[in-house]
């Protein structure tokens, strides 16, 4: 039985480990907070993803085989909602009422970001939100009772390990 690769830590991409890639892995956001799956890459890369903690992994993100290649996470485009407005106020606004409903949200820049509903499409609406519909890689926030994330203590940059403590 041949055992798979491991990747067991997540890194930041940068340009020298850009030079490592050798593979992506295409991933919803739902299908991106992980801690051990077997996944595999576009151009058939097998590998255990072996983490410490479940992390939610980024769309960009790395993950490091034990052999030093990376695997590239890609966000998989979704039907989203992006939501804009006429003031920074009515935009906060409108991201509390898609939070009282306990919706996940991307933020934007000056935007909000959710998945395709037709009901909050109508509320959001009624509300007088300007709304347009984009397929893109989704990118929820985390929460302030979730912080398993990318900058949690979980995630670890592979250039780590050439520094002992």
């Amino acid at each position: 039985m041949t055992t798979l690769p491991r990747a067991s830590a997540v890194c930041v991409m940068d340009a020298c480990s850009a030079a490592r890639v050798i593979d992506e892995v295409l991933l919803a956001a739902d299908e991106r907070h992980r801690r051990r799956v077997v996944l595999t890459g576009a151009r058939g890369t097998s590998f255990l993803l072996d983490l410490p903690h479940a992390t939610v992994l980024r769309h960009g993100d790395g993950l490091v085989l034990e052999d030093g290649s990376i695997v590239r996470v890609v966000g998989k485009p979704e039907p989203l909602l992006e939501i804009s407005a006429a003031s920074a106020a009515e935009v906060a606004r409108l991201a509390w009422h898609i939070g009282n409903r306990h919706t996940e949200v991307q933020i934007v820049g000056e935007r909000l970001r959710i998945r395709r509903d037709h009901v909050l499409e109508q509320m959001l609406r009624g509300l007088g939100a300007r709304l347009a519909p984009v397929e893109a890689p989704f990118e929820p926030e985390s929460g302030a009772y979730h912080q398993h994330g990318h900058h949690g203590h979980n995630v670890h940059n592979h250039h780590q390990d050439d520094h002992p403590a």
